[in-house]
């Protein structure tokens, strides 16, 4: 468990808190690139619990703003997208996707220039990666360069990149994802936890064998980890993640299927955007691919926003689950089983009144590590995982059989072992 402290510690991301502040050294995707058009609607967006604006200017750039107006702080998500700026329509004030102040109509024409020069702004940078609009809020004046994961610099069509949202905690939905144990029950679909012995899937590893051994080793970005099942006969199923602290998780996946990273960004204390990118390396992705396991909403830019709440439980089906189904939450992806675990919590769990176990190895692993992170940057100013580590390129996570006595470490995720599969959980 946390004591209340370390908790608040972790979980509070607003301006001047120790988290917060680590945060913003790092780049966040905020939106989808496909949301914002030229001269188009400008898109409100909360971030570590401040308000902004993100649009696309006539010439295709973006621009990420404070959302107040420095004049008398309108909302500049009601500003004219004109002429490569925002125009507020309160008095005209006109900022360009720099956040500088390059007009002022309400002023004399013989200080206008020079008083708009003199505004003070905020400049954050923005930059476009993966079919998101990633930016940067933090307090350098030269950004760290952005992560090199391998689907970085893929075309469009081959990335597929989905936006959920939390009413929780982002820490609550980080550990959702680096938790390979809760699989098998969770996510068990119909035939509640049996699993089909004969059948090689991910879904019938998880359901039969329902107690995995953790393994990790710890990495200057985060650390790597390994769920392993040790099947019947002479074969291990590993699980082994990649986990880029402090909010970047790849989904191990079989060998041939798309690429999973799953990626938790702050909104405030109690919210959470949590993107699911998926992408193939090789060809174009398949964009209904992900729903042969149940429907969303059908919108990327909230793919869960159907999902109900605690009023309604989430619309939790009980004759369902008296026929056998185990959540409930039925024809639906694995994401809305996970979002409403982690809203049912509450906004921010009390992880002091936890009782971990064996299962739980990797998510106190994940808490020692973004403990030390917080207050070594709060107390040195150190930027550590993708601050020291910035080279991510070699990362991918995978699904992978082996055999018995030998080390998963040496399975090559690039290259993994030939095998048999039916179709992926």
């Amino acid at each position: 468990m946390l004591s209340k402290e370390d908790n608040e510690l972790l979980t509070r991301v607003g301006p001047g808190t120790p988290m917060g502040e680590l945060m913003r050294e790092y780049w966040f995707p905020v939106v989808r690139s496909a949301k914002l058009e030229a001269d188009g609607a400008p898109e409100r967006v909360r971030l570590l619990g401040e308000n902004f604006v993100a649009f696309r200017a006539t010439d295709g750039q973006v621009g990420f703003i404070d959302e107040s107006c420095p004049h008398r702080c309108a909302s500049m998500a009601l500003a004219r997208n004109e002429e490569n700026g925002l125009r507020c329509i309160f008095h005209g004030w006109k900022v360009d996707i720099e956040g500088r102040v390059i007009d002022c109509p309400t002023e004399p024409e013989n200080r206008r220039t020079r008083f708009a020069s003199a505004v003070p702004t905020r400049r954050h940078h923005a930059r476009e990666m993966a079919g998101m609009v990633w930016v940067y809020v933090g307090r350098r004046e030269t950004p760290p360069p952005l992560p090199n994961f391998e689907w970085a610099g893929l075309p469009d069509d081959h990335v597929q990149p989905q936006r959920g949202v939390l009413r929780c905690n982002w820490l609550q939905a980080l550990e959702a994802t680096l938790d390979s144990a809760h699989v098998g029950f969770l996510h068990a679909r119909d035939g509640a936890l049996k699993g089909t012995k004969g059948q090689r899937s991910e879904s019938t590893f998880m359901r039969t064998y329902k107690t995995p051994r953790f393994e990790f080793e710890v990495q200057p970005y985060g650390f790597r980890e390994a769920a392993i099942r040790e099947l019947s006969g002479s074969e291990c199923y590993a699980r082994i993640r990649e986990v880029v602290l402090p909010n970047y998780s790849l989904i191990p996946r079989p060998p041939g299927h798309a690429g999973v990273t799953v990626i938790s960004v702050p909104i405030d204390d109690e919210a959470v955007i949590q993107w699911y990118l998926r992408f193939d390396m090789a060809a174009p992705i398949d964009p209904e691919a992900y729903l042969q396991f149940g429907s969303d909403s059908g919108d990327p830019d909230h793919f869960n926003s159907d999902m109900g709440d605690v009023t309604n439980m989430w619309h939790q089906d009980r004759a369902a689950m008296k026929a056998g189904h185990w959540s409930g939450i039925v024809g639906r992806t694995n994401a809305y089983e996970d979002f409403v675990v982690q809203e049912s919590m509450g906004p921010i769990v009390d992880r002091s009144r936890e009782f971990l176990g064996a299962a739980d190895v990797i998510i106190s692993l994940a808490r020692r590590q973004l403990l030390g992170a917080v207050k070594a940057h709060r107390d040195a100013g150190v930027v550590p995982f993708l601050g020291v580590h910035p080279d991510v390129q070699g990362l991918r996570a995978v699904s992978a059989t082996y055999r018995k006595g030998e080390d998963w470490r040496a399975i090559d995720a690039f290259n993994p072992p030939d095998m048999e599969w039916a179709q992926a959980m």
